[in-house]
Formats: C-alpha cells, sequence, structure tokens
C-alpha cells in the first residue's frame, strides 16, 4: 500500500466509533461467509473493526491472521483483542508496502476480508495474486471499497483485475456506503 494513500492511524479511532457499528454491522456483514473453525485473513485490518467480530465467529478452534502496514494498528487491536479475550484466536501481523508477507499461509486461507482497502495498494494485479496464493483451493475473498472513494467504474476494473487472477464473481452482497463484491478463487 502506497504510504501517501494510507488512511493515518489516528483515524482508526474514528473507524471503531458506536455510529459506524449502528450503520454498518460487521456481524451482520460477516455472517453469510463465516463458519466455526474457519481461518480467516483481514487484509487493512486497522484497529480491528471487522477482525474481533471474525474471531468471535470462527470461535476457539478457528484462525484469524489480521494484518496491516501500520504497527500503532496492530498495537491497538493487540489491546483489544486481550480485552475481548480473544488474543489467543487473533494472529497479528505487519506488512510491508508491497507485500503482505504471509507466504506462510500459502493455500490455507478460507475466507479473506478486504475491506475498505484494495484502494490504497499501488498495485492491484500484484495485491490479487498475492490473496489468491493465499486462499485454499474454494476460499473466497470479499472486496468492499467506499463509494464516495471509488466510482463505478473504479470498482468494476477492481473486478477484472480480480478475473485475470483467477478469481470469479460470487456475489454482489449489498453493504451499506460500499461497493462489494464475493470473489472465490477458481
Amino acid at each position: 500500500m502506497a504510504e501517501h494513500h494510507v488512511c493515518p492511524w489516528w483515524l482508526g479511532y474514528f473507524h471503531l466509533g458506536p455510529l459506524r457499528r449502528l450503520m454498518e454491522n460487521p456481524k451482520k456483514i460477516l455472517i453469510p461467509h463465516i463458519r466455526p473453525g474457519m481461518t480467516v485473513l483481514d487484509v487493512g485490518c486497522g484497529m480491528g473493526f471487522f477482525t474481533l467480530d471474525l474471531a468471535r465467529l470462527v470461535g476457539p478452534a478457528g484462525r484469524v491472521v489480521a494484518i496491516d502496514m501500520q504497527p500503532r494498528m496492530i498495537k491497538v487491536l493487540g489491546r483489544r483483542a486481550r480485552r475481548a479475550g480473544l488474543s489467543e484466536i487473533i494472529d497479528m501481523r505487519v506488512c510491508s508496502s508491497d507485500s503482505l508477507q504471509a507466504d506462510d499461509l500459502a493455500g490455507s486461507i478460507d475466507f479473506a476480508g478486504a475491506f475498505y482497502v484494495v484502494h490504497e495498494v499501488p498495485d492491484i494485479p500484484s495485491f490479487m495474486r498475492e490473496i489468491h496464493s493465499l486462499l485454499a483451493p474454494g476460499g473466497r475473498f470479499l472486496v468492499v471499497e467506499p463509494k464516495g472513494h471509488i466510482d463505478e467504474e473504479e470498482f468494476a476494473g477492481t473486478i477484472d483485475t480480480a478475473g485475470e487472477t483467477g478469481f470469479r464473481v460470487v456475489d454482489r452482497p449489498p453493504i451499506r456506503r460500499g461497493r462489494s463484491v464475493l470473489l472465490q478463487k477458481g
């Protein structure tokens, strides 16, 4: 992710606010996609708006790998996970601007989510290839982008890039304030 496009770490606190939870309930968005015991990747996790609910949904037999390129985001997520009693389920990692640095997960991820982050990635084709390589056969990838930043044409380009990488579109779930697509590793 290019640093000049990355959401400042301090905005992460705003993204955790109760108003956002009312307008965009993470559990409601995630329940159709997550089952207990899954291995899930939360890309650009920030301070964990989706991460903690992912951990609750996969349960003690599951695993959530939360990746962000900003150490401060991961530090706050760590505190929140400990307070929620979920730190044993969540593997928190700091990545670089050009790689998730998660090769050890190749072929093991059941579900990946990139919530409001793909537009910050400088090389979307490379990013899509990396996610594709991390997913297990049949693994799914939910991409949600903000309507305020990304128009329909730009989002269609992201979907086309995903298709060129080997993903197929499974669904276009409605998500308030977002443009979304559910992809499957093909």
